[in-house]
């Protein structure tokens, strides 16, 4: 009997066989021997596309995709540490959101750059700071767009901490549409209104055809009343504790289109930043690209790598946003930001504690810009810039 290999499609190998049909069991046995040999030549088996787009995967990417990765675990203290592999999940470094002036920086924030600030086609700082430069004790919110707070309320402003009686301004000129309590729902329930006392103004400039709205809320007391006029620094009320919160501050929206809760947009992108500081913007993504909610994003400064370790207990943190309620920047398409940041170098560490992993980047924060990067699960960082919409901006308000 005459055996002959060739291979067939997708590598199948094909058997001729001339003679008796005696000893077909061996030769079945070796025919299998060579359907195994005759694979190498066939087309290669493709891994299947990634999956799971929503949930982190504690698998790595398909065998030939490039990862470049800081590998970290930490200890649970406030001073994250390095060990070379990631044999625990790292813990969640704890040092406080909002960082004691006296022992890290100068309480003074520099006045912000005049308005409108629009340092390239695609940003928008249309708006001063409502608190003035000399009153606010430091450049942190409490709480930044699309974070969390009471458990699972989707936050549609930013916070900024101070005293009772701080006065508020208007951070652009327009027309009070409202001054009272019981915004949120649309009424005079005064009582349970989330907001406390507020003050929303229509601005008298809008941004590519749509109307502005801004809203200062939790206000101890309103000076101003419906149908009045502002100029851009007029005061408008004192910072208060009213409605529900947790201590004083103001809360801060714009909204954009409509004048209503889910019309909100990043203030971090529409307030002027400080003279000689930038903004970090980002889109923290799954690796098939969707958005990963409440993912802690920190900043250290450049010389704490956080991956070389140990760092000192001073840094900036931040969480992508939860998409309820949210509206991202049409450009930019960020899911996080960290405004008021002093011009400097800077590694972004993004600990996946899901997967045991961390991550870091060198950024520069330059004076009055954007500093922009794309985050996706095991791919890693890129600083790359969204492409060119096919709209155009509007150069000024």
């Amino acid at each position: 009997m005459m055996i002959s290999k060739r291979c067939g499609k997708n590598g199948k190998a094909a058997l001729n066989l001339k003679g008796r049909p005696a000893g077909w069991l061996s030769l079945l046995v070796f025919s299998v021997v060579l359907l195994a040999g005759c694979q190498e030549f066939g087309t290669p088996h493709q891994d299947p596309t990634p999956t799971g787009p929503t949930e982190y995967s504690t698998s790595p990417p398909p065998t030939g995709t490039h990862i470049s990765i800081n590998l970290a675990t930490h200890t649970p203290t406030s001073i994250p540490q390095h060990t070379p592999t990631p044999t625990t999940k790292p813990a969640t470094p704890e040092f406080s959101l909002t960082q004691d002036p006296v022992d890290s920086f100068d309480p003074w924030r520099p006045p912000v750059y005049p308005v409108p600030w629009i340092p390239s086609p695609y940003d928008h700082f249309y708006f001063q700071n409502p608190i003035a430069a000399d009153d606010i004790d430091t450049a942190f919110t409490t709480y930044g767009y699309g974070g969390v707070f009471f458990k699972d309320v989707t936050h549609t402003g930013i916070d900024i901490p101070g005293d009772i009686g701080t006065p508020i301004l208007a951070a652009g000129s327009g027309t009070v549409v409202y001054a009272g309590q019981g915004i949120y729902r649309g009424g005079n329930y005064i009582y349970d209104d989330p907001y406390g006392k507020a003050v929303v103004i229509e601005h008298d400039f809008n941004y590519q055809g749509e109307p502005l709205f801004t809203l200062y809320a939790h206000l101890d007391e309103i000076l101003v009343e419906k149908d009045q006029f502002l100029n851009a620094g007029d005061q408008v009320g004192l910072l208060g504790n009213t409605g529900k919160t947790t201590g004083p501050h103001l809360h801060f929206e714009v909204r954009l289109g409509e004048n209503d809760y889910f019309s909100t947009r990043n203030p971090d992108l529409w307030l002027s930043p400080p003279q000689g500081w930038g903004v970090l913007v980002g889109q923290v993504n799954t690796y098939a690209g969707r958005s990963i909610e409440k993912q802690t994003v920190y900043l250290y400064p450049a010389e704490d790598n956080p991956v070389v370790g140990p760092v000192k207990d001073v840094g900036w943190i931040g969480t992508s946003y939860q998409n309820d309620a949210i509206n991202s920047d049409p450009y930019y398409h960020e899911n996080f930001t960290l405004a008021n940041l002093p011009a400097g170098n800077y590694y972004v560490y993004i600990p996946v504690t899901d997967i045991g992993l961390s991550y870091s980047k060198l950024v520069e924060i330059k004076p009055g810009q954007v500093t922009y990067f794309r985050f996706n699960l095991w791919k890693g960082f890129t600083d790359q810039l969204p492409p060119t919409p096919e709209y155009l901006f509007s150069p000024s308000p």
